[in-house]
């Protein structure tokens, strides 16, 4: 694709933006480094996108995926269960929570859908499109289709794995896919930010930069 068409807003295409809520900017139960600098630029491609879609986390008490569900373990400690590795994590953006909440910056009012994740106590659920299971819906590819669209371009937090999950979900769902850098930030431990980089490059995954969809390319 080039340049002039990824800068110009089309029905066929829409702004998936995931996770930008106040647990994980700094200061929240699970942080993202830097995770609020984003937040001015998102508003800013957003404002070009007439269709926009926000994810947010949204976990009961009890999650399965927190450490504190596991006595005896701690946050990044990792666990099978039953639909694969776990990760496990502080606490965070459990439901009606302020740390749930997006953070107070994000300004869309012109969000179409809002797509609430983790839900499920027994299942995480990092992808805008499918719990961590790998096989149960939000229902956000049938919305989009239904929309007539066919490109996304992905933002938010974090870059390693929600963001990531998200835009992988994208492409085995058929989207081009598009992640927009310098509007995500990753948590990177242990590697997951390279392996998340490779497998998204692996399925199809296209990189580019905001620059590229303000104009100033």
């Amino acid at each position: 694709m080039s340049n002039d068409a990824v800068k110009t807003d089309s029905p066929d295409r829409a702004l998936l933006v995931i996770d930008i809520q106040n647990d994980f900017t700094p200061g929240g139960a699970l942080e993202v480094p830097r995770g609020d600098e984003i937040v001015p630029l998102v508003n800013q491609i957003a404002a070009g996108f007439s269709n926009v879609v926000q994810a947010q986390d949204w976990h009961p008490a009890g999650h399965i995926s927190f450490a504190s569900s596991h006595p005896g373990k701690e946050p990044y400690d990792i666990i099978e269960l039953p639909y694969g590795p776990q990760v496990l994590w502080p606490d965070h953006c459990i439901q009606g929570s302020h740390g749930a909440e997006f953070h107070p910056g994000v300004d869309l009012p012109h969000t179409q859908l809002i797509v609430r994740k983790g839900g499920n106590p027994l299942v995480d659920s990092y992808s805008a499109f499918y719990e961590a299971d790998q096989q149960t819906t939000t229902g956000l590819a049938g919305y989009l289709r239904e929309k007539a669209i066919e490109t996304v371009y992905v933002v938010g937090l974090a870059l390693d794995f929600c963001v990531a999950w998200t835009a992988l979900h994208a492409r085995r769902e058929g989207f081009a896919t598009y992640v927009v850098l310098d509007a995500c930030r990753a948590i990177d431990n242990d590697g997951s930010l390279e392996n998340a980089m490779n497998e998204m490059r692996r399925a199809g995954v296209v990189f580019i930069e905001s620059r590229q969809l303000l104009g100033d390319a």
